[in-house]
């Protein structure tokens, strides 16, 4: 049996990052069910900082992840972000979907079809009717973040179990008994940041039940299109998010977007969600599909409204959640880990309007389907 101040269940970057925070004045253990870190999620990202996803609440958590990104002293020696871009197209049918997403947005572009042709070559003009361009949106460099932040977390003392996956949480004198593998590790805080498995978590735990589902992300890499050169391209989409496409080092991913509700399991695509997509990008463009190198996918898990759920249960005494990042996990890691040590500490990183929007107190006495 081995103890720490706080245990971490699951080492996505949610919860590395976490992780690295805290054990800055708390000893940490985390527990990933799998061989290594990041296998699942953030292993699969599509590794773009866009300031203007997801709502207001999620666009607060951007902007508060943005000097880490820039600046990620103690993570990596330089910038995790580079030019990438984001072109957001529309029909006429999907110009409701365009003015919504532009509604309470910064730093965003509006482009007429010509305009749109002119930074991605192979779009069909004849399809557009408006776009819309965020010239700030970045790519991320997701692995050395991770590693970034795992280095941190083992050079303040934190601990990392890999293949330890988590099957029994009880709770006696003030602590959790975490069961994982034929261990049992004790702490008085227990974190829930096991992504997919967030909602069997808070089960084992007793805690406000949550609803948290897992959706499938689905996405082919594809190769460049021949006499284009891609890498300057940004990435590029329907706004409605029926497809959407991003330079990937000399070749192009390629996702239809998908966001089908599954059981939490080591994904993969599924051949016609995948074939569907390919065809909606296809009818977008001038270049047919010739061939794909490669396909993969990977859970993005919601909360009812979208939001994460960061903060300590009332029901079950010491068990904190770090859940629900839905598609915005990466990009908000660095800001939710950092509200999540605060509110350990006692010392709120941010004003009590966003602890409320993240808080897991806001689904107590509610029923979700």
């Amino acid at each position: 049996m081995s103890s720490a101040d706080v245990i971490i269940i699951g080492g996505g970057i949610a919860g590395t990052s976490a992780g690295a925070e805290i054990a800055a004045d708390a000893s940490v253990l985390l527990l990933e069910a799998e061989p290594h870190l990041g296998y699942h999620s953030t292993g699969r990202s599509a590794a773009i900082f866009i300031r203007n996803y997801g709502n207001a609440t999620l666009r607060a958590l951007n902007a508060l992840a943005v000097p880490v990104l820039e600046n990620p002293a103690g993570i990596a020696d330089e910038t995790l972000l580079s030019p990438r871009g984001e072109l957001l197209l529309a029909s006429e049918a999907e110009m409701g979907a365009l003015e919504s997403y532009a509604a309470g947005a910064e730093g965003l572009d509006r482009l007429t079809a010509a305009e749109a042709v002119a930074l991605v070559p192979i779009l069909r003009e004849d399809r557009i009717t408006a776009a819309i361009y965020e010239n700030d949106a970045q790519g991320i460099d997701v692995d050395r973040m991770l590693q970034g932040y795992a280095r941190l977390l083992r050079s303040r003392g934190g601990r990392v179990v890999t293949d330890a996956p988590v099957t029994g949480l009880t709770r006696s004198g003030g602590l959790w008994q975490v069961t994982a593998g034929s261990d049992v590790h004790t702490a008085p805080i227990v974190i829930n940041a096991a992504g997919a498995w967030a909602g069997q978590m808070g089960q084992l735990a007793g805690a406000v039940p949550i609803t948290l589902t897992p959706k499938r992300r689905s996405a082919a890499l594809l190769p460049a299109p021949d006499g284009y050169e891609t890498e300057r391209w940004p990435l590029f989409g329907s706004v409605a998010e029926t497809w959407y496409a991003k330079p990937d080092a000399g070749r192009l991913m390629v996702s239809p977007a998908d966001a089908d509700a599954v059981e939490p399991h080591d994904a993969w695509p599924d051949d016609m969600v995948l074939a569907e997509g390919l065809h909606r990008y296809e009818c977008a463009v001038t270049v047919p599909v010739t061939r794909v190198e490669r396909s993969w996918a990977g859970l993005r898990t919601f909360a009812p409204d979208a939001t994460p759920v960061v903060g300590l249960d009332r029901r079950a005494e010491g068990f904190f959640w770090l859940a629900g990042q839905g598609g915005y996990g990466v990009q908000t890691a660095p800001a939710l880990s950092q509200i999540a040590a605060g509110l350990l500490r006692g010392e709120p990183s941010v004003g009590p309007d966003l602890l409320r929007a993240l808080s897991p107190e806001r689904f107590e006495g509610t029923v979700h389907p």
